[in-house]
């Protein structure tokens, strides 16, 4: 997936720096070290894959198109049918559409905040902004909640993700590919690959002289740098070492039937790589799929790049799921930080346009070959009443992982916090 920079310069990076987690410059011992384990829920999803759009999507040339609106609003793109009959989508979809009974769409969904880094924030936490508290995204909740195997990370974000800790805190910051799979070719995650020709044995080596040095001060007042590995140090290493997370990385593993379902993509490969890591007990996948910030020549991009690099990493995840038996137990998550204008501008683009957007939910417990809401003839805002906020689909994003929105955590003050302010469960995309 290439570098792009959004309209207002938020820069969407594949590679960042090796090493670090996810802009928090700690280390995998480090970020382990202040990790907690968290009781496992027993909801009908144990694991959740998001995908972000970063840019903001238009929703009306992917999930909500309207062929009886006036030129100049539908656009130049077809709308096709489904496998679901009632459902149609752009001709630039073909094969979601052919897997529509897979998941729900839900139209409609509209908010204010028509700024890059404030819708996306919005809709990576289910809270609306403020300036004095940084909300969890979903995954820093999802891997307090649901606990993971000792050896496998319990967040995975690739290459990077707008999800952060927040006031939880570093020990629920993801943990960064930093960069994203290729067809055919290893895929070297630093801790889990270990390149530079570092072996375990090596690792055995220094930990052992660590051990060495720890017992050598055991009588001295208690410090990260004395202490060197401690419980959480020795989950970085069970991760580093074990066969387990380095075959949950390497895609070239993966079987020819799954793998077949994949195009040579990058975001088709990241895909992938996701399947493999929920199989192997991680948590929360996060994939950050950028360019959808489309401005000018918004037909072009979508058609040439965008969209059948979305259909077929998306519809190929869903078949891989219910292949590997993993999608009742999987929910799917994919959505951008607002739509866009329903007016084409003069650039043949469209713009920021909070007032309408789709989000697409699938698996975990979510029905499959429904719409629910809609937005109106031109897809301008919510076709009755206010439509649903992004809060509504984070509370059914954590009803279906059987974690309770309304519950309270505390900040580093002590200050109450519930996991989403506000918003309820839409019932109607519920199995």
């Amino acid at each position: 997936m290439a570098t792009s920079r959004t309209c207002d310069g938020v820069r969407r990076r594949d590679f960042l720096k090796i090493g670090v987690l996810g802009g928090t410059g700690l280390s995998l011992p480090s970020f382990l070290r202040m990790a907690e384990a968290g009781d496992l829920k027993r909801g009908r999803a144990t694991a959740a894959i998001h995908i972000n759009l970063g840019g903001g999507p238009s929703h009306l040339d992917t999930f909500d198109p309207k062929p009886g609106a006036p030129e100049g609003i539908r656009g130049e793109f077809s709308t096709i049918a489904t496998n679901v009959p009632g459902i149609g989508l752009s001709e630039h979809l073909p094969k979601m559409a052919r897997c529509a009974d897979k998941y729900t769409i839900f139209r409609g969904i509209s908010h204010s905040l028509a700024a890059h880094d404030l819708g996306s924030k919005y809709l990576n936490t289910g809270n609306r902004p403020l300036p004095s508290l940084t909300f969890p995204g979903y995954g820093a909740v999802v891997s307090k909640e649901l606990a993971a195997p000792a050896d496998i990370p319990p967040f995975v974000a690739i290459p990077d993700t707008p999800q952060v800790a927040g006031y939880l805190g570093v020990e629920y910051a993801p943990f960064s590919t930093q960069s994203t799979p290729r067809a055919g070719q290893g895929f070297n995650v630093r801790g889990i690959s270990l390149g530079g020709g570092l072996t375990v044995e090596e690792i055995d080596r220094r930990r052992d002289l660590l051990q060495s040095i720890d017992r050598t001060f055991a009588g001295f007042e208690s410090s990260d740098l004395i202490n060197g590995i401690d419980a959480f140090s020795q989950r970085a290493y069970d991760i580093i070492s074990s066969p387990r997370s380095r075959e949950a990385f390497d895609i070239g593993r993966e079987s020819a039937s799954v793998a077949g379902l994949f195009g040579e993509d990058p975001f088709s490969q990241s895909c992938l790589l996701a399947s493999r890591l929920v199989e192997a007990g991680v948590r929360f996948v996060s994939i950050n799929n950028g360019g959808w910030d489309t401005h000018q020549e918004n037909f072009n991009r979508l058609r040439d790049r965008n969209l059948p690099a979305l259909d077929g990493g998306l519809s190929g995840l869903f078949l891989a799921l219910e292949q590997k038996g993993l999608l009742g137990s999987t929910l799917v998550f994919v959505c951008g930080e607002f739509g866009r204008t329903p007016k084409v501008n003069p650039r043949g683009g469209r713009d920021h346009y909070p007032r309408a957007m789709f989000v697409v939910m699938g698996g975990g417990g979510i029905a499959g070959g429904r719409v629910v809401g809609a937005s109106d003839e031109t897809g301008s805002g919510p076709a009755e009443g206010d439509g649903f906020a992004p809060d509504d689909i984070a509370a059914t994003l954590y009803d279906r992982l059987g974690i309770d929105h309304s519950r309270e955590y505390h900040t580093p003050t002590g200050r109450p916090v519930a996991i989403v302010r506000y918003g309820t469960p839409i019932a109607e995309a519920l199995t």
